[in-house]
């Protein structure tokens, strides 16, 4: 095949879909730009959200989307939210230095710990996704999905203070629920029972209700899955069913010491 053919063939495929790259890289730098003004003490909010209204707006005139909500009013009532949305992730921060004895202060928190960077992405991106801002929200997790190992859709709804520990591998899906004061560790899954496109408008992750732990590796699946308040789902223990409240949920182990026999093999 001449390189003519190859050329014209590629251009032919790749007219099947409309992307843009800049949207991506686009989409990443507003991310960044909003969690330094919100974070950042150098950093002037009254002199920097001019420009990230501008970045938003820069984004959002390459989507090609038929939109009951213009974009214009999609970030006045983001901006209207963005001070509880602080406030939410303020008690996040404080909360994972409270629990955990290797956080030595809450700056570190913000600075350092992917599980807070990951939670912050989701609340900014849930905002948005609320709000029926198409695309922009799921490139936004997917972005702190690179960056921190941990997936979480903006469409799931999440009470404060939440608490990611360590994070690597964390899934949460779409429809789930969590309640308030909850915490999960590196390797939880609150994941689809069965993934099928005909569930796209139904609830197919758990609820997890106030005041859960979740240790790692844990796999809690279903959409009618709740796991009652105050309960510790040990480490990887798989769920499908529903736990009532004040519940331990653990995987036995059974420890059995070698016969001397073995040690001579």
């Amino acid at each position: 095949m001449s390189i003519d053919r190859i050329i014209q063939s590629i251009r032919n495929n790749k007219q099947n879909h409309l992307v843009d790259f800049r949207l991506k890289s686009g989409t990443e730098n507003f991310t960044n730009d909003l969690f330094h003004i919100l974070f950042d003490a150098k950093i002037s909010v009254s002199q920097n959200i001019d420009a990230l209204a501008d970045s938003f707006k820069d984004i959002a005139a390459m989507i090609e989307d038929d939109h009951a909500l213009s974009f214009e009013t999609i970030w006045k009532k983001f901006l209207i939210e963005l001070p509880d949305l602080l406030k939410q992730l303020n008690q996040d921060a404080k909360c994972i230095y409270l629990h955990d004895p290797a956080a030595k202060s809450v700056e570190e928190v913000i600075l350092a710990y992917p599980g807070f960077f990951a939670i912050a992405v989701y609340r900014i991106s849930h905002a948005l996704h609320q709000n029926e801002m198409p695309l922009i929200p799921r490139m936004m997790s997917e972005y702190a999905h690179r960056l921190t190992g941990i997936d979480i859709h903006p469409g799931a709804v999440i009470g404060s203070p939440f608490f990611i520990d360590h994070g690597t591998g964390v899934v949460i899906g779409e429809s789930t629920v969590i309640k308030n004061k909850v915490k999960i560790y590196q390797g939880v899954t609150l994941g689809a029972l069965q993934v099928s496109k005909e569930m796209q408008n139904q609830k197919r992750h758990p609820t997890v209700e106030d005041n859960v732990t979740i240790y790692a590796g844990a796999t809690i699946l279903g959409g009618d899955t709740v796991i009652g308040k105050n309960c510790t789902i040990g480490g990887n223990v798989w769920l499908t069913n529903s736990v009532p409240a004040d519940s331990v949920v653990y995987q036995r182990t059974d420890t059995k010491l070698k016969k001397k026999t073995d040690h001579a093999n």
